[in-house]
């Protein structure tokens, strides 16, 4: 299929995309910016989407500050347009603390989805399944946006509002992702029908230590797929204080995880499966964050 007639605008900085953005919206457009492209135009040939003007951030890729990433005392700052593929070469210079985030890539989309795709653009689509989206919420990462009023940050936990809804607004460009929380036993893991497909159903999850070193101060689990975004579940984190790692504590937090959850019936899979799903993977999950803990 064919997308709807749009028309087509390039902004040179962030400035130019929120002034654009606010000039097509009093015009009566419904404008929609463009990065990477690998969620929206999908959307907008199966005619899911159609915004009446397209606003292109491709120029600000020669910006280094929205191109690259950092570390600092604050945490890991992505810039809106870093690709998931530099993430996933990245692991080195990520450091042991948000390893994660370079291993997790290997789950999304394929190769040219990846190199085309940028982080921000995939939290601001905001699909419950997507997994910078999980990312975000395991991490605490703080949404960085510009907009006519300025600057603000929103936590990821205000971030997700439904199905493709976010907290960020319609005249606002997002120009960083920050994750403040390290977390250098933790691991994503899904389930989809074919390598590349959308995940039914996907949980990320990390471990913290305890000063003994035998046990667990605690930890977080977040699963996708399972309700309109993507969730946390206190249920199985809370199993997770005091613990003792390894397969009995992590095949109960499987299980409580499954409990916990009310996910949807859809043509994917209904809600017993899911929950099936959401056991088995948030068990590997939490074995792989383990290892990956003790091994680096």
């Amino acid at each position: 299929m064919k997308p709807a007639a749009f028309r087509y605008h390039r902004a040179h900085d962030v400035t130019d995309a929120v002034g654009l953005l606010g000039e097509l919206a009093t015009a009566g457009e419904d404008p929609k910016l463009i990065a990477g492209g690998q969620s929206l135009m999908p959307m907008m040939n199966f005619r899911l989407a159609r915004p009446t003007a397209l606003v292109d951030l491709g120029p600000l890729r020669r910006d280094p500050a929205l191109s690259s990433f950092r570390r600092d005392d604050s945490g890991l700052t992505i810039g809106a347009m870093v690709t998931h593929r530099t993430v996933e070469v990245s692991g080195a210079a990520l450091g042991p603390d948000f390893a994660v985030l370079s291993r997790a890539m290997r789950w999304v989309g394929h190769l040219p989805i990846r190199s085309r795709g940028t982080v921000a653009g995939s939290i601001v689509h905001g699909d419950a399944t997507a997994e910078w989206c999980l990312l975000a919420l395991l991490l605490d990462a703080e949404i960085v946006a510009e907009g006519p009023n300025g600057r603000r940050e929103i936590p990821a936990g205000d971030m997700f509002h439904g199905f493709y809804t976010t907290a960020v607004e319609p005249d606002e460009v997002v120009t960083a992702v920050r994750f403040t929380r390290p977390a250098p036993r933790a691991a994503l893991t899904e389930f989809a029908r074919r390598h590349g497909d959308f995940a039914i159903v996907d949980a990320a999850v990390s471990l913290d230590a305890a000063s003994d070193g035998d046990s667990l101060a605690g930890g977080r689990v977040v699963l996708g797929g399972v309700a309109p975004a993507p969730v946390r579940v206190p249920e199985a984190e809370a199993l997770l204080d005091g613990g003792v790692p390894g397969p009995e504590l992590f095949a109960a937090c499987g299980e409580a995880a499954a409990a916990a959850i009310d996910p949807p019936d859809d043509a994917a899979g209904g809600a017993a499966y899911r929950r099936r799903l959401a056991r088995t993977l948030v068990t590997q999950a939490l074995r792989q964050a383990w290892e990956k803990g003790e091994t680096r």
